[in-house]
């Protein structure tokens, strides 16, 4: 099952807020836009059949005609054309076009998309079009839908980048508080358990035991070390990743079944990294258990380790049954989980301890239904 299912909820909200806003925006400037469209298709049309007044038979020039143009209409490009398509008017286009045959005809000519044309019909022989553009105002206006999107988006993104940083912040002072105390919870019986052991050293208990209880006691004074670790930036240091991952696998090995069958490949040689044993260690940790625990207690698990020019890459290779592709991702946030029990945090503190700490990468590089995972680490050499 998959727990803290509510954040996700949330986002989607969020997500579909943002799409019905916009399409609102969309829907009322565009309606805003017909109109004034609309509006000024009727002034071109009321403009149109005043010409026929100032148009006959003997008209040579047009001085008046574009007076009233000029003083009414003087943002609207426009032409007219008679029937034969000569150009018999224009008002409002640029003086550089104006003035050349050739220029004037390719503006006429995106005039014609930009509108339809309006009939103006002066006798039955004689038709002249109206072919206009669109006033400053009109043209600008197109644009404003889409400045109104980039604001919204932005606001949008801002709110939703301060909601997400203060639930990661408030997230990381809880993990760290609990992992604190969990810490110092610990450290009281471990001491005590360090004591004991003293005490059965006088007891002729067999060495073997002890030395077995004394491993555990390590372990579980690295594992107070972890959790003391966390919220706090952890010192890195020079270390050989090869010994560091066949201790981790060493200990790992002895501490489950015989069932699980462990195998390892590495390099015979040394491969400085930048590390932090403890949370390095901890995170194969948490990698195995998950392969563990996808195998149900049985099967094969192997790690291998192998370097590139720049990088040297970890991987845990389980049998288990395997992890949906668009779920890769997924896998890594905080809360999910298919376990029944457990808070699903492992492989989220893994990916947090690679890529924040170890400034590496950790993913699933491939997975198989039935057949098993294989999770990677990418960690850059010295």
């Amino acid at each position: 099952m998959i727990k803290f299912n509510s954040r996700n909820i949330s986002k989607g909200f969020i997500v579909i807020a943002i799409i019905v806003i916009l399409l609102l925006l969309f829907w009322n400037s565009n309606i805003f836009l017909q109109r004034l469209q609309k509006v000024e298709r009727d002034n071109m049309e009321i403009w149109a059949q005043s010409q026929k007044s100032f148009i006959s038979e003997n008209l040579n020039d047009y001085l008046e005609l574009n007076l009233l143009i000029n003083t009414s209409y003087n943002h609207v490009p426009m032409m007219t054309v008679d029937q034969e398509g000569q150009i018999t008017l224009k008002a409002n286009v640029p003086n550089r076009i104006s003035n050349d045959e050739e220029l004037l005809q390719a503006y006429l000519e995106k005039l014609k998309k930009i509108n339809s044309p309006i009939r103006i019909r002066i006798t039955d022989n004689n038709t002249h079009y109206l072919y206009y553009g669109s006033s400053p105002i009109l043209t600008k206006l197109k644009y404003y839908p889409i400045a109104i999107v980039v604001m919204v988006l932005l606001l949008g993104g801002v709110v939703y980048s301060f909601f997400v940083t203060s639930k990661i912040s408030e997230q990381n002072k809880l993990w760290a508080g609990m992992a604190k105390e969990t810490a110092h919870q610990i450290g009281t019986p471990l001491s005590s358990l360090v004591g004991w052991t003293e005490i059965l050293k006088t007891e002729n208990v067999n060495p073997e035991y002890i030395e077995e209880i004394k491993k555990d006691i390590r372990r579980l004074e690295v594992i107070t070390e972890r959790f003391s670790k966390v919220g706090s930036a952890p010192k890195l240091e020079s270390l050989d990743i090869v010994k560091e991952t066949l201790d981790a696998f060493n200990y790992l090995k002895s501490r489950y079944s015989k069932l699980i069958q462990f195998e390892i490949e590495l390099p015979e040689k040394r491969i400085p990294v930048q590390l932090n044993r403890q949370l390095y260690g901890w995170t194969i940790e948490n990698l195995v258990k998950n392969g563990i625990d996808a195998m149900k207690g049985k099967g094969h698990l192997t790690i291998k380790l192998f370097e590139e020019r720049q990088y040297v890459k970890i991987q845990v290779i389980d049998t288990g049954n395997g992890i949906l592709k668009r779920n890769f991702n997924t896998i890594f946030e905080p809360g999910y989980t298919t376990k029944t029990r457990g808070w699903g945090l492992g492989l989220s503190l893994a990916k947090r301890i690679i890529e924040e700490y170890h400034k590496g990468r950790i993913k699933v590089k491939s997975s198989e239904k039935d057949v098993g995972t294989t999770f990677q680490i990418s960690l850059e050499k010295l």
